[in-house]
């Protein structure tokens, strides 16, 4: 029986730099896909598009943060983690500044490079917090996603103030949040004079698709993805149909991004230190459902608790993906491609749901059986939540392909600097 693959020793990097580090990189996963919207009319006009084609534009950067996760592996393997995180900096940054540069084709093919970059450093967070902060990844995981969705929810609220502040064109602001790529990029920089390789066994994505929990935690992942995205994209205009202003319908959405702050920072520190779970993704999902529930119903009746109730459950939910990834890799020599797996199926499948609601929605005329429909999605996601988040009792045997039972934690044994 061949031993568990152990990663090579960890570069004693200083724990404040690397938190930096992570902050960084986390509030810059998000705005380069929000900050479009509220130009896109801007957009559609000076280039003469089509709704259908405008909305492709946000459609190919989430589609780019699933087909491009894969290759986050191999850049691992071959460049090291930290300066693996570096190029995916480098390429959002040049894919932001692209896309305001040219033609149509340029702006899509600037919007591929961004999603790109996005897609690389999604995969890397998880195992860089399991790997540096095995002690505190729960508390680590939370101030990400709490990062991640401030970054989302700032540059949503600020992108037309600041558009309205300077008198500029649509593409300065759009491309104005590749000064936040800036910071990240000197931090990082000096993280990557030592090269640490992850080691890479024969075949991690075959050996992984082959073990259960790799499928619960991407079901899990994706599922929980594709509800949040079906929101982003259809909460304002299930308020607005429901006799809302659309001012109203806008700050209902800031309100259900900014109320997932609250679980996403505090919920993965408890979870963390849970043998199972099972409760947290249970309480996620029906938050979630809650507030789908409460728009199918009554949406023009305290709109606002239905959003928060949304924001709660959603947050929970992507932290607690996030966390999953980080603890339920079968081992620390495959989490960057257990990280990968999970994110390229989970965003190929959410990418899917806004377009899958919207074709319910004109299909049926109203918003009964397309919200019906994501309901029957949450119950799924709790179903498949449930299953992934059970502790931990089998990892990868090397030499069959088959199971061997753990004696620790998954993370038992990656230990970062003191």
């Amino acid at each position: 029986m061949t031993p568990p693959h152990r990663p090579a020793p960890l570069p004693r990097w200083p724990r404040p730099l690397l938190i930096a580090g992570i902050v960084l990189a986390a509030l810059n996963l998000r705005p380069a896909l929000v900050n479009v919207a509220p130009l896109l009319d801007q957009i559609m006009a000076e280039f003469r598009l089509t709704p259908t084609a405008g909305g492709l534009l946000t459609t190919t950067m989430v589609v780019c943060l699933g087909i491009v996760a894969p290759l986050a592996a191999p850049m691992v393997h071959r460049l090291g983690m930290e300066r693996t995180v570096l190029a995916g900096l480098a390429v959002l940054a040049g894919g932001i500044l692209l896309r305001s540069a040219g033609g149509p084709v340029v702006l899509y093919l600037g919007a591929a490079l961004a999603g790109s970059g996005i897609a690389i450093l999604n995969v890397l967070m998880p195992p860089l917090l399991r790997r540096h902060f095995a002690d505190r990844v729960g508390l680590l995981t939370g101030i990400y996603v709490a990062v991640l969705v401030l970054g989302a929810a700032l540059a949503g609220g600020l992108t037309v103030p600041l558009q309205q502040a300077t008198n500029t064109g649509w593409r300065l602001t759009a491309a104005a949040v590749a000064l936040l790529v800036a910071p990240a990029l000197l931090v990082w920089l000096p993280l990557t004079r030592a090269r640490h390789v992850e080691p890479r066994g024969p075949r991690p994505f075959r050996t992984l698709l082959r073990t259960p929990i790799t499928w619960y935690v991407t079901g899990f992942m994706g599922l929980q993805s594709l509800t949040f995205y079906t929101a982003l994209a259809w909460l304002p205009a299930i308020y607005t149909d429901a006799g809302l202003a659309p001012a109203q319908a806008g700050y209902l959405l800031g309100l259900a991004n900014l109320t997932q702050i609250t679980t996403a920072l505090t919920l993965p520190a408890l979870a963390a230190r849970a043998r199972t779970q099972s409760g947290h993704v249970a309480w996620a999902a029906v938050l979630t459902i809650a507030g789908y529930l409460g728009m199918l119903l009554a949406p023009g009746s305290t709109s606002w608790l239905w959003a928060v109730l949304l924001g709660l459950g959603q947050g929970a939910s992507i932290a607690l993906a996030l966390l999953l990834i980080a603890l339920r890799a079968p081992e620390a020599g495959l989490i960057t491609a257990f990280s990968a797996i999970a994110q390229f199926l989970g965003y190929i499948l959410a990418a899917s749901g806004p377009v899958l609601v919207g074709a319910l929605y004109q299909a049926s005329g109203g918003w009964t059986v397309p919200l019906g429909s994501v309901l029957v999605l949450l119950m799924a996601q709790l179903v498949v939540g449930l299953r992934a988040s059970r502790p931990a009792t089998q990892t990868i045997d090397r030499a069959n392909t088959g199971t061997r039972p753990l004696t620790s934690r998954p993370d038992d044994h990656d230990h970062g600097p003191n």
